[in-house]
Order: structure tokens, then sequence, then C-alpha cells
């Protein structure tokens, strides 16, 4: 009768410990799965408090505004670097082609940097804006810093985006040609106008940075070009091929107005 006891007390014993290890592999389970759905969320979360940026004189040059631009999402841009391995050089680029530098339309209604549209299965505020197509749909973001967020997400999760990812974090080049190549942009001269965005305002030293490699300014970057001005040509148009403004090309070439003459030569870089 007393071993019978011992028997039964043993085996209740394995029992308990057994449906206590059963329950706690359930539990790690359900967690890791809850982890997943969490990490595919394809919205970028809304921050707490809102990033206000700074904003440049109403005064201020072409240069001065990106300039300021710069100051104000480097540190964003870097960060997405970190986390999603898109250079924030490309990044930073796009943000000011894609954006004025902050100061285009689009960007000032929506805090939209990139002019990423709705496309299927946007759940976020939007805005209609002229484009392609009159009063296409555009996302909206309460926060600039989402905007960011959401290229990030942009890039990442799409498939044709995703041999991108297999170039150095370096090779801003690569970007620029594989995001043409993929589709991002339909304007042939896109990658050298982001290239030229990139040298001209040195934001490969933030790459750098972020791989904490020492930064060497490319000396393609320094190097003086000229363009002989043609018959129909004007700073306007010229500035728009070479990815200037008018007041910079004035001031680079010590102009005291809009003037120019066929067969002048101008510096362009």
């Amino acid at each position: 009768m007393r071993l019978k006891t011992v028997v039964i007390f043993s085996l209740s014993v394995l029992l308990l410990v057994s449906c206590k290890s059963k329950k706690r592999v359930t539990t790690s389970k359900k967690q890791r799965k809850q982890t997943e759905i969490i990490s595919k969320k394809n919205l970028p979360k809304e921050e707490e408090t809102v990033f206000t940026p700074t904003t440049p004189p109403k005064n201020a040059s072409y240069q001065e505004i990106v300039a300021n631009y710069i100051t104000n999402y480097k540190n964003i841009a870097m960060q997405e670097m970190v986390d999603f391995g898109i250079p924030a050089s490309i990044t930073l680029a796009q943000g000011i082609l894609e954006s004025g530098a902050g100061k285009g339309k689009l960007t000032l209604k929506s805090n939209n940097h990139f002019g990423i549209k709705c496309h299927k299965g946007w759940q976020g505020e939007r805005v209609y804006h002229d484009d392609d197509k009159r009063q296409e749909c555009f996302r909206k973001y309460k926060d600039p810093r989402n905007s960011f967020k959401d290229h990030s997400l942009f890039l990442v999760n799409r498939s044709r985006y995703k041999n991108l990812f297999n170039l150095k974090k370096s090779d801003y080049k690569g970007w620029a040609k594989g995001l043409r190549k993929a589709g991002y942009a339909t304007d042939p001269k896109y990658p050298q106008k982001l290239i030229s965005i990139i040298e001209k305002y040195k934001l490969d030293k933030y790459d750098k940075q972020v791989l904490g490699e020492k930064y060497t300014q490319n000396r393609e970057s320094t190097t003086s070009k000229t363009y002989t001005v043609k018959k129909g040509d004007t700073l306007y148009s010229i500035s728009k091929r070479y990815n200037l403004s008018v007041d910079e090309l004035k001031r680079i070439n010590n102009l005291p107005d809009n003037t120019i003459s066929v067969g002048q030569k101008l510096k362009i870089k």
C-alpha cells in the first residue's frame, strides 16, 4: 500500500512538471509570432512628439536653403542607414531633389519629401497634387521623420529594389543608377542629378560616418567645369541642365544680371 502511494505521488509530480513545461513553450512561440507581426507593419509609426525643422531666412540663396535642409535631416538619414542599409547620401539627395530642399508645394502641405504616391494598400492620410496627371494621390505625414521612415520601408518592401541592397553601402553611384533602373523615376538624368547633389554637398561623408570610415573628398567633385553658351540658351535652362539655381550660376560667374551671350563660357562647378 505504501509503495503504491509513493508511485502515484511520483507520477503526479511528473505530470505537473510536464504541463508547466508545455505551457512555457506555447507562450514562447506566441511571443515570437507577435514580434514577427509587429516587425512587418507597413506603415511608419507616428512619433510621440512632432519634429519641427528649422527654416532658412526669407532671403536665403538656394545653396543656403539646401545647407539648412541637410542640417535638419542628416541625422535622420544616418539613422535610416543604420536601420535599413540605405546610404544616407542617397536618402538626403533624393529628399533634396524630390522636395526642392523642403520648399516644394507637395512637401509643404504634406511633409512628403520623396514624392511617394498613395499606391494600393496605403491607409494613412493623403493629399492630391498635380504631377504626371492632375490631382494624383500622395501620402501625407504629420511628422517629416515619418516620410523618411516610409521612404526606407518603400525600398525595403518592394522586390524590384532588392538588388540595390547587394551593393556596398558606400556605393552611392551604384544606388543612384539602380534606383532609375528599378523604376523609381522616369527621368533619364535622375542618376546624374543625385550624384551631382551628393558630390556638390559632400553628402557621402555621412555614409562614411555611419560606416566608421575616414572621409576623403572626391577629387572629381572639386574639378572646375565650364559650359559654352549656345543659341537659345538662358541662365534658367542651363541651371536646370546642371541642377543649379539661377542665383548660384550668377554667383559662381560674378554675373550682375541674367544677360548671357552666345560663345560665353560659364563655370558650372
